[in-house]
């Protein structure tokens, strides 16, 4: 993370001095903020939370700061402030059954990383903040399309054993699939 970065970030809090302050001390130890004033967080499970961000950086896809928790086993991605409307109508027109996921804004509070955390840490930044992020109007329907997609796909690689015999299947089976397919 860039000084830059830790300003923007520390901005948020109630007294940014004794933010930074507490950093100053030691980068590694996690911070808590409000949500809502300079950004929100969508927090979602590990699993969906890591494809979707793999997905996003693969499609060199509009992208703010990424944070994870790993005894939680959650992901964070931080969005605009004021984005939850525009997030929830986004996601209804991409999915009739959204994945679960928790937004965070205004009222509530997220622990974030440090600015330099060590591998083994319990808090990480996927992506850290290097600067204020730039307002993009496409971060968060691509936030939005990759998370319904991820989610899509790890469902449907959990129902491929079902779906799709495998190698002990008798030879009858097969030939089904094939004709099937066919």
């Amino acid at each position: 993370m860039t000084r830059r970065g830790i300003q923007w970030l520390s901005a948020v809090a109630d007294d940014p001095v004794m933010c930074r302050a507490h950093w100053a001390d030691d980068p590694r130890r996690p911070y808590t903020l409000p949500t809502g004033r300079l950004f929100d967080v969508v927090v979602m499970s590990q699993r969906l939370g890591m494809e979707t961000f793999d997905q996003l950086v693969r499609r060199e896809m509009p992208l703010g700061p990424v944070m994870m928790d790993r005894r939680a086993k959650q992901i964070g991605f931080l969005l605009s402030s004021k984005s939850r409307a525009r997030f929830t109508s986004l996601l209804s027109v991409e999915t009739a059954t959204p994945p679960e996921y928790r937004y965070l804004d205004a009222g509530s509070f997220v622990v974030v990383p440090g600015p330099m955390p060590m591998p083994d840490d319990r808090h990480q930044w996927l992506r850290a903040p290097i600067r204020r992020p730039e307002a993009s109007p496409l971060r968060t329907p691509s936030l939005v399309v990759m998370f319904a997609a991820a989610s899509a796909l790890i469902e449907r690689a959990d129902r491929y054993g079902e779906q799709y015999p495998g190698p002990e299947t008798g030879n009858e089976e097969l030939e089904r699939v094939n004709d099937r397919a066919q």
